[in-house]
C-alpha cells in the first residue's frame, strides 16, 4: 500500500465511526470498533505503540498523554458528548495518521457547521483557522522550528491554549516511531527534509474542560503544500 492508501483507511473509518457511535456506548466500545474496522480496511498493525485509536470523551479531551501512558477509559458517551479519536493504522510499515473530534448533540452526531454548543463550534472552527493558516504558511524552505512559533502565536493571539504535552504541533511521518522530527522548538530542519509531515494541534481555551483536536497528513507536489 501507498501512504495515501493507509491514510484513507483512517478516513473511512473515522467516516463510518460517525455513522455508528451513539450515546450509552463506553470508550473501549469505541476503540475496539476503530481497531477493527482499520484491520477490515487493509491495515495489518498499529504504529503508536499498537495502539490503533486514541479515545477521549467530555472532559478527557484535554488530556494529553503519551502512548506508552494511555489506556482507553469505560466513560460511558453521553446525549450531549465531545469525542476526540486518534487512529494509528499501519500496513507493511506505511504510516497513516488522522485525528477528528466528533460532536454528539441531542444523541446524534453532528457536523461541524450545525454545532449548537458554541464552545464546542469555536473550537472546531479554530482548528479549521489553524489547518488553513499551515498551508499558507509553510513553503518547502519553512523550518519545523518556523511554524512551531507561528502556529503558537496565532493560538494564543486568538484567546487558545496548546494542549499537547510535549508542547509540538506534529511529527515527521517515518517508518521506526524514534525516528520522528517534531514541529517543536530548536528543531532547524526544514520541511521540505521529509516526504510527509502531520499537523495536528490540540487546542482548548483556557480553564475550558474540552479540547479539540484535527490532525491531517501534508506533503510537498510541485513545491506546494498539500493534504494527503
Amino acid at each position: 500500500m501507498k501512504y495515501k492508501q493507509v491514510q484513507q483507511i483512517a478516513k473511512d473509518t473515522i467516516k463510518f465511526l460517525k455513522q455508528s457511535i451513539h450515546p450509552g456506548m463506553n470508550l473501549i466500545e469505541v476503540r475496539e470498533m476503530c481497531e477493527q474496522k482499520m484491520l477490515e480496511l487493509g491495515a495489518d498493525s498499529f504504529w503508536y505503540w499498537d495502539i490503533g485509536a486514541f479515545v477521549f470523551a467530555g472532559d478527557e479531551t484535554i488530556v494529553s498523554v503519551s502512548g506508552k501512558q494511555y489506556t482507553t477509559s469505560d466513560r460511558i458517551i453521553g446525549e450531549n458528548d465531545i469525542i476526540t479519536v486518534d487512529l494509528s493504522p499501519q500496513n507493511n510499515n506505511i504510516w497513516g495518521d488522522y485525528a477528528r473530534t466528533i460532536i454528539i448533540e441531542n444523541g446524534i452526531v453532528v457536523d461541524s457547521k450545525d454545532v449548537k454548543n458554541t464552545e464546542w463550534r469555536n473550537g472546531l472552527i479554530m482548528e479549521d483557522i489553524l489547518h488553513k493558516e499551515l498551508l499558507n504558511f509553510v513553503k518547502p524552505q519553512t523550518t519545523f522550528e518556523e511554524l512551531y512559533f507561528h502556529i503558537n502565536e496565532i493560538i494564543t493571539k486568538y484567546g487558545f491554549i496548546n494542549l499537547d504535552f510535549m508542547g509540538n504541533l506534529g511529527h515527521s511521518i517515518v517508518k521506526n516511531k524514534d525516528d520522528r522530527v517534531y514541529t517543536e522548538k530548536g528543531n532547524k530542519r526544514k520541511f521540505s527534509d521529509v516526504a510527509y509531515f502531520t499537523f495536528e494541534p490540540h487546542i482548548s481555551v483556557p480553564g475550558s474542560k474540552y479540547g479539540y483536536k484535527k490532525e491531517n497528513i501534508y506533503y510537498f507536489e510541485n513545491r506546494k503544500l498539500k493534504e494527503l
